[in-house]
């Protein structure tokens, strides 16, 4: 009878409850309660769940493909068109705090070397020595061609820490975008399904409000 709620039933036992099995879980393809926007919304979940790992895992390697390229590109120019001498210090280099630590070998402090040049000439410039070498030690630098001191060629090390980086850098950034591929969608579709039930219950709720 139109207008007439249907009296409340009792809530379910649970004793009878089953426990849910993982494959069931697809019979919510089946469930009339949910829309197409919701099956829609589990297929797309599944695709960028499938697809995301594959999809970043090739990003890395393209990524990390170019970056080592790149960099191994940059080193052996550098070697090429750089002069590897031997300068001498002309006074003592700073000290660390901490001698003989694994920060002071790793750490470099400028001092005034003296070298010759790829054209003969001696010259005296600032390097990045060592901390606590002697004035007269021996160290290596590497000079352009207008003899001056320039940076050293990337380390293989080196390279392959900035090649792994822009390669996680790549998975990341896919990650992410699939992330926000679906948080998107879910907002279309969220408000989609609010539009859907507002017109459907603008069209119910007279049946359900009317006197009979």
């Amino acid at each position: 009878m139109s207008g007439v709620i249907p009296p409340a039933q009792p809530p379910p036992d649970p004793r009878h409850d089953k426990p849910v099995h993982p494959l069931s879980l697809w019979r919510w393809r089946h469930n009339p309660l949910y829309r197409y926007t919701d099956r829609l919304q589990g297929w797309i979940a599944l695709a960028l769940l499938l697809l995301v790992p594959v999809l970043g895992l090739g990003a890395m390697f393209v990524a990390g493909g170019a970056a080592q390229h790149h960099y191994r590109a940059a080193a052996e120019h550098r070697k090429e068109t750089l002069h590897r001498t031997t300068a001498v210090l002309t006074h003592d280099a700073p000290g660390h705090p901490e001698p003989g630590s694994a920060e002071a070998r790793e750490t470099r402090y400028p001092a005034t070397v003296r070298f010759t040049d790829p054209d003969g000439r001696t010259r005296t410039a600032k390097a990045d020595v060592l901390p606590g070498l002697a004035a007269g030690s021996s160290v290596h630098v590497w000079v352009d061609k207008g003899g001056a001191i320039a940076e050293p060629p990337m380390p293989d090390a080196q390279i392959r820490s900035r090649t792994m980086g822009w390669a996680l850098i790549a998975f990341v950034t896919v990650t992410l975008a699939g992330a926000a591929v679906y948080r998107c969608t879910t907002v279309v579709l969220r408000r989609r399904n609010l539009a859907e039930w507002d017109t459907e219950w603008a069209e119910t709720a007279p049946r359900w409000t009317t006197s009979p």
